[in-house]
C-alpha cells in the first residue's frame, strides 16, 4: 500500500466546503411555532383584559386584579434557550419576571394596588407580543418589516419603563416585608441559617445597576446590526 504524499490529507481537507448550519426540521419548526403563537395569545389575553377592566372602570387603578392570574402563568411559560436570544441576558429577563410576580406582587398584596405595577405590567405585556410575533413569522420566514422595526425599537422605551416599575414596586414592598418578616428566617433555630428577606430586596434592586445596563445595550447593539443597514439606505435614497 503506497503512502500518501505529505501535505496531500491536509490539502483535501482544506478543499472541503464546511457543511452550513442546518436550521430546525419540520417538527421542531412546527413545534417552535405552536410554542411562540400560545405565548404571544397569553400575552395578548393580559393586554385586552387591562384594556376591558380600564374601559370597564374608567380608571387604571387597581388593573391588576383583571389579569393576575394569566400573569402569574406566563412568565412561567418561558424556557431559556428555545427561542434565539442570550441564554444568559433572557434568562435573567425571565427569573426577575418571574421573582417580581410571585415574591414579590403576589406575596405582598400591599403593592397590587400601586401604579408602578401596572408600569410593569403594561411593559411587559407589549414587549412580550412584538417579541413572540417576531420569533413566530421568523420560524414561517415571512416577517413584517414593522414586526422587526417594532422588536428593535420598541424596547428603547419599554425596557426603562419596565424596570423603573419593577424598582418602584419592590421599594413598595420593602416596608410590609420588614414589618411582617416574611420569607425571612430568624436565628436560634436546628438549622443554624438565617436569612433576611428585607435585605435580600435591597440587593435586588443593587444587583439592576450592572444587569440592565448589560440588557439595554445588548439590544442596541442587535438595533444597530438589524436595522442599521436599512435605515443607511433610506438616508441615501
Amino acid at each position: 500500500m503506497s503512502a500518501a504524499a505529505p501535505g496531500t490529507s491536509k490539502a483535501a481537507h482544506s478543499d472541503v466546503a464546511p457543511k452550513k448550519k442546518k436550521g430546525p426540521g419540520a417538527l421542531a419548526t412546527a413545534y417552535l411555532v405552536i410554542y411562540n403563537v400560545v405565548m404571544t395569545a397569553g400575552w395578548l389575553v393580559i393586554a385586552v383584559g387591562l384594556v376591558r377592566a380600564y374601559l370597564a372602570r374608567g380608571s387604571y387603578h387597581g388593573l391588576y386584579y383583571s389579569i393576575e392570574k394569566p400573569l402569574n402563568v406566563c412568565p412561567l411559560c418561558h424556557i431559556p434557550g428555545i427561542v434565539p436570544s442570550s441564554v444568559v441576558l433572557t434568562g435573567f429577563q425571565v427569573m426577575s419576571r418571574v421573582f417580581l410576580t410571585w415574591a414579590v406582587t403576589h406575596s405582598v398584596r400591599e403593592v397590587q394596588s400601586e401604579d408602578s405595577v401596572l408600569l410593569f405590567v403594561t411593559a411587559w405585556t407589549v414587549t412580550e407580543i412584538i417579541r413572540y410575533s417576531f420569533y413566530t413569522f421568523s420560524l414561517l420566514n415571512h416577517l413584517p418589516y414593522l414586526i422587526k422595526w417594532a422588536r428593535y425599537t420598541f424596547f428603547i422605551v419599554l425596557y426603562p419603563m419596565g424596570v423603573t416599575g419593577e424598582l418602584l414596586t419592590i421599594y413598595a414592598a420593602l416596608p410590609y416585608v420588614q414589618k411582617t418578616g416574611l420569607y425571612s428566617v430568624t436565628l436560634p433555630n436546628k438549622y443554624n441559617f438565617s436569612f433576611d428577606y428585607y435585605t435580600f430586596l435591597i440587593l435586588i434592586m443593587i444587583s439592576y445597576i450592572p444587569l440592565f445596563p448589560q440588557l439595554y445595550f445588548h439590544m442596541i447593539r442587535q438595533r444597530k446590526k438589524v436595522l442599521g443597514h436599512v435605515e443607511d439606505y433610506s438616508k441615501v435614497e
